[in-house]
């Protein structure tokens, strides 16, 4: 019987169904005649008071259907009939009953006001009950023709109400039961679904065969959501979020992972001012080239350097999808300004391709800025991260030379200063190879700028931590102890175009670093960021905590605290917070000499014998074991 009546149902036209509810309506007048005569007298009608009465019942049954068409009720959808739609029958029915009383006063008819109140009263009740019913009998039909998912909704709230109200009249989704955190709403029912704890949440999803889990919860911060969805994963379930219906038509905010936090917050001091002494007149009108430009830090200088309008920036990166990205962004940022925009694909390891771009663009200029800084990865591969690392370093600078570019800094980190992995170890010969050119330079003037942690650089610590709080942590800590310096971005590409303006080559080889304040310890930073999140940290002091901090042990090569100078003694810089550094380099014959046995190492394969040049040359290098033994 269902499924022909879903047949039927199904075969329906749009004008058939309107004309089907404009009927309904028509019929419903006389019946409320009918049954409001039964009331007022105490008696159902008889078949000659029906007769008697046919003219009344027939000029209804037309005034009835002719104000419904005329109100466009069947246009009204049973799916989306609601507070709309039953004000609208309510004015269908004072309208009815105002021409059943005009038709009362003409005919020869006894009907009290009473009676005609009570007509009216009862079509209402009539016409609103009438569309309730076919809308869940429509809806009882379609569902035996179509299969349907059976959802869980996690969240008894506002939203969760507004949802509920919204699936019912869905043909294909049925809504079963609510689950909800605070104690006094379980075992309560609301919009006519019971409410239960989530701990039982297992047991619904067999015993109601649920399909599928709704988290409707959008005020929940995004990482507590995403510990309840993945704990009912872990279960097998299927879990789905939704926004609350006001954050859909943007009347609220969506709810973010994670609140912006103040960079000062988490530098324990006050950002360089953004300023730059002698910038324009450094850079105006000069070709410059960045290499390693798509990256966290060669991005940010290339986006800064279009305020000083160059003649062209050259953008040399070896990762295509990175110098895609770069160039698309630089191209709309230029536009309007003098500044040409050059992507170059290829590696800094290639002499051919470094001389080659060096020539036809007439570089004045070079940042490079290009190089393998991810420690574990580094410590891996050691052949690559030195090959790429160190003799890129000095081909590009040969490159540089050979070209007559006019100064060459090099982007060093603070993991060069006394380093304990092979990262470290890199930056600090390439430190090495940029100070022995400088002293046999005769007209580049090279030099380097050494800085600590970016904050928000790719693989570095604060977008690991915001995706671990995003997931609902644990957020991972490598040592309770471990301190780290850190940087804006914006703060390192100033840096390096301040170190570009002031280095004057004299001495050889210049060092600036940037006065970085107290190191921060990454604890501080890792809870910080947690409650910056509208979370709070879960330990045995706060076992209800939301994101757990858990300590996996420092990793091959880490080290509990950098530095950033290797020997003592600091001049100044037009800038007050830019500070120069003088370091012991190496004799060129030392250079030549461990420059030949890397170059021999890597064509070899061996990382012993690359081991072997970095514990020689490399000042304070100190192996991972050694360092994991001390602390």
């Amino acid at each position: 019987m269902r499924t022909l009546l879903f047949k039927l149902v199904d075969r329906l036209t749009r004008a058939q169904k309107k004309a089907l509810l404009a009927s309904v309506d028509a019929l419903l007048a006389p019946c409320a005649f009918l049954i409001s005569t039964g009331i007022l007298y105490n008696a159902f009608p008889s078949i000659e008071f029906i007769q008697r009465h046919f003219l009344i019942i027939l000029l209804l049954t037309g005034l009835a259907g002719a104000l419904s068409v005329l109100l466009k009720m069947p246009n009204i959808k049973l799916n989306s009939y609601e507070a709309r739609g039953i004000l609208r029958t309510g004015l269908m029915a004072l309208l009815v009953t105002l021409a059943f009383a005009a038709l009362v006063n003409q005919l020869p008819l006894y009907f009290s006001r009473l009676g005609i109140i009570l007509f009216g009263m009862v079509f209402f009740l009539l016409a609103v009950s009438a569309r309730f019913s076919m809308l869940h009998m429509l809806l009882w039909i379609l569902r035996a023709g179509r299969p349907h998912k059976r959802v869980l909704i996690y969240g008894a709230g506002h939203t969760g109400m507004q949802l509920v109200a919204a699936l019912r009249e869905h043909a294909t989704i049925l809504p079963v039961a609510f689950v909800d955190d605070n104690p006094s709403l379980q075992s309560m029912t609301s919009g006519g679904l019971r409410i239960y704890s989530p701990d039982r949440i297992l047991e619904l999803s067999k015993r109601l065969e649920v399909d599928r889990i709704l988290l409707a919860m959008p005020s929940v911060p995004g990482p507590k959501l995403s510990q309840i969805a993945r704990r009912l994963q872990d279960l097998g379930l299927v879990v789905m979020s939704v926004p609350s219906f006001a954050q859909i038509v943007g009347v609220e905010r969506l709810v973010d992972t994670l609140t912006p936090v103040d960079a000062n917050s988490f530098l324990g001091r006050s950002q360089v001012e953004n300023r730059m002494p002698m910038g324009s007149e450094a850079y105006q009108g000069r070709t410059v080239l960045v290499s390693g430009a798509g990256g966290s830090v060669g991005s940010a200088l290339c986006r800064q350097l279009l305020a000083s309008k160059p003649a062209c920036i050259v953008l040399f990166e070896v990762s295509e999808i990175n110098l895609y990205n770069i160039e698309r962004k630089l191209l709309e940022l230029a536009k309007g300004t003098p500044t040409r925009i050059v992507a170059v694909l290829g590696s800094v390891t290639d002499s051919r391709m470094a001389r080659t771009v060096m020539a036809e663009h007439k570089v004045e200029i070079v940042f490079h800025a290009a190089a393998y800084k991810h420690v574990p990865l580094v410590e891996a591969n050691p052949l690559a991260g030195l090959a790429n690392n160190v003799l890129g370093t000095r081909t590009l600078g040969d490159a540089a030379n050979d070209a007559g570019v006019r100064k060459f800094v090099l982007i060093s980190t603070d993991k060069a200063v006394r380093p304990t992995n092979v990262m470290g170890a890199s930056k600090r010969l390439a430190e090495l190879v940029v100070q022995d050119l400088a002293k046999r330079s005769q007209g580049t003037v090279f030099s380097m700028v050494r800085f600590g942690n970016v904050l928000g650089s790719s693989g570095s610590v604060i977008p690991l931590f915001r995706e671990q709080i995003a997931k609902g942590g644990p957020v991972t800590l490598t040592h309770e102890d471990v301190t780290r310096y850190f940087m804006t971005i914006a703060e390192a590409a100033q840096l390096v175009l301040l170190a570009g303006s002031f280095s004057d080559g004299s001495g050889g080889g210049d060092v600036f670093v940037l006065d970085m304040g107290e190191p921060v310890k990454i604890r501080d930073l890792a809870q910080q960021m947690i409650e910056a999140a509208g979370l709070r940290v879960k330990s045995d002091d706060s076992p209800d905590g939301d994101i757990e901090i858990k300590v996996t042990g420092l990793r091959p090569g880490e080290k509990l605290h950098e530095e950033l100078l290797i020997g003592e003694g600091l001049l100044t810089t037009p800038h007050s917070k830019i500070l120069r550094a003088q370091e012991r380099s190496l004799t060129e014959l030392e250079m030549a000499t461990a420059l030949r046995a890397l170059r021999t190492a890597v064509a070899t394969g061996s990382a012993e014998d690359a081991h072997r040049v970095i514990n020689t040359y490399v000042e304070g290098f100190r192996p991972p074991e050694q360092v994991a033994s001390a602390q």
